[in-house]
């Protein structure tokens, strides 16, 4: 009988993106679709969850045409008096 041995789980693996000369990832990023992760930001903001407070001051980034529309909806979505 063949021996089998256990491996903890750790994640997916990271496969090596092409970048260009100007873009040059940090080691511990990853890329990944805003449509995987904003359901999931989602779910956890709606569920209160405190692990989102570990990251809160981390900085990310976005393309500067998503960021024009997050400001405009920003602006456009404050109360008015």
């Amino acid at each position: 009988m063949a021996l089998r041995r256990l491996r903890v789980y750790t994640g997916p693996e990271t496969v090596a993106s092409t970048s260009t000369a100007n873009e040059q990832p940090a080691d511990n990023c990853v890329r990944i679709s805003l449509g995987e992760v904003l359901p999931l930001l989602a779910d956890a903001v709606a569920s209160n969850r405190t692990w989102l407070t570990d990251f809160k001051d981390d900085e990310i980034s976005i393309s500067s045409d998503l960021h024009d529309v997050l400001l405009a909806y920003r602006h456009f979505r404050r109360p008015t008096a």
